[in-house]
């Protein structure tokens, strides 16, 4: 063989190398974030507040369809929501996608995420929504740190 045609070989297969613990470290942050996600909605649909809170981090920022808020806000409103009445009756998760940045500590999780809703009236809705989570790692745990929370279109 000539010593180009070894010489690319030998580039190409360190190249693959390289690159595989990179793709097996995202493959398990990917598995970890759908392991979260699941577990945040389970305790959204079980309108299980501590539970559910405690996946967001302190800095957390959202845009719901009326504005921006925090986290304070957000509590705020979801438990009075709760205590008079309102609920969760039902979530189901379906076309999540995730995408984890290149030093394995940041990931997003967007999806489409069905809601079955009691108002505080007693008023029952069903709605589709799109949502995107985007997740940092910090001291070794993954709290999410945005949310984007928006009414998919009616089909």
């Amino acid at each position: 063989m000539k010593t180009g045609t070894c010489l690319a070989i030998l580039a190409v297969f360190t190249a693959a190398l390289s690159t595989t613990p990179v793709f097996a470290q995202q493959s398990n942050v990917a598995k970890e974030i759908g392991d979260l996600e699941d577990k945040v909605n389970a305790a959204y649909a079980a309108n299980d507040l501590p539970t559910y809170f405690s996946y967001y981090a302190s800095d957390f920022t959202q845009w719901l369809p009326d504005g921006r808020t925090d986290l304070p806000q957000y509590v705020k409103m979801w438990t009075d929501n709760i205590k008079q009445g309102g609920k969760i009756e039902a979530d189901q998760i379906s076309d999540l996608h995730i995408q984890v940045g290149p030093s394995g500590d940041t990931a997003v999780a967007s999806y489409l995420l069905h809601v079955k809703e009691r108002s505080p009236k007693g008023e029952v809705s069903d709605g589709d929504y799109h949502e995107s989570d985007v997740w940092f790692k910090r001291d070794g745990v993954w709290k999410i740190v945005h949310l984007h929370y928006s009414a998919a279109p009616k089909k």
